[in-house]
């Protein structure tokens, strides 16, 4: 491993320059029960408004899912469902999409056959929060079908020996997993994974040592949008948190984190943007 990551990843025909500008990928929940409090259900309709929403405040990747993956550990009640219930939501929303965006869509999915029958509705991402440990078929799918995958570290406990070697170590092993099943280096994304098995005081250190993950050579996304940790250092509900994930994302930023996942695409574009140009350089177009 090393800090030379793929210079870019080409997703839908589109390049995407790793390093050269911070990426926006927003959130469509078709869900009923997403702990953001923005789940639209089956809306296919609303699905779409908001997607050109998005596009029209410069997201770079839509992710759909169809399963609230908060933790249990935080949000009490949540329970998985099944394949056939996500695909139900999500397929049709993933098709119509891509009849009206040329913007890469991602599925945000654990499960194969729900990757694979969004990747033939058009979907141009895998979103895996478990990292291929739920379904051995998952690599399988990725592999075969070329697209890039984002690799997210899990785990059902708060007990890490060395938070951040832990976390790394996780992601050696599963690109190696990845790499001996055909996957190309260019095509894996890695995600820390803000609040999955983490506590606050843990997610705040993650927060002051993403860059010590640019050693292992790969494109680091970040998934921070609302997330309970703000909300309980600000003591503020879900809905309340625009000013601590605006926080986040330009910290993220300021470590040089290639992708922020969130729900408030037009705020956090502009942060964004702003938080690029101290970070990475700006030139008035």
């Amino acid at each position: 491993m090393n800090d030379n990551k793929p210079n870019k990843t080409n997703i839908n025909g589109t390049d995407f320059f790793w390093g050269k500008k911070t990426y926006i990928m927003g959130v469509i929940n078709v869900t009923p029960d997403s702990f953001s409090g923005d789940g639209i259900g089956r809306n296919i309709n609303l699905a779409i408004e908001k997607a050109l929403l998005f596009e029209k405040c410069g997201v770079d990747i839509i992710d759909v899912g169809g399963e609230s993956t908060r933790p249990a550990s935080v949000y009490k009640g949540a329970k998985p469902i099944s394949e056939k219930v996500e695909m139900e939501r999500v397929i049709p929303v993933i098709r119509e999409l891509r009849k009206r965006i040329n913007i890469p869509i991602s599925v945000d999915t654990y499960k194969s056959k729900v990757a694979l029958n969004a990747i033939e509705a058009g979907a141009n991402i895998v979103n895996d929060v478990l990292s291929f440990r739920n379904d051995s078929e998952m690599i399988k799918v990725i592999s075969k079908s070329g697209i890039p995958v984002i690799l997210m570290h899990n785990q059902k406990d708060y007990h890490y020996n060395n938070l951040i070697e832990d976390i790394k170590d996780y992601f050696v092993n599963i690109i190696d997993l990845s790499s001996n099943a055909g996957i190309k280096k260019e095509n894996i994304i890695i995600d820390p994974g803000i609040g999955f098995g983490k506590n606050t005081i843990q997610n705040l250190e993650l927060y002051r040592n993403l860059d010590k993950f640019r050693s292992l050579g790969y494109p680091v996304l970040i998934g921070m949008s609302r997330k309970a940790s703000i909300g309980e250092v600000l003591n503020l509900p879900v809905d309340d948190r625009l000013e601590g994930t605006s926080a986040v994302v330009a910290l993220s930023i300021s470590k040089k984190v290639d992708i922020i996942r969130v729900h408030d695409v037009c705020e956090m574009s502009r942060v964004a943007k702003m938080s690029d140009a101290i970070v990475r350089g700006w030139q008035d177009a």
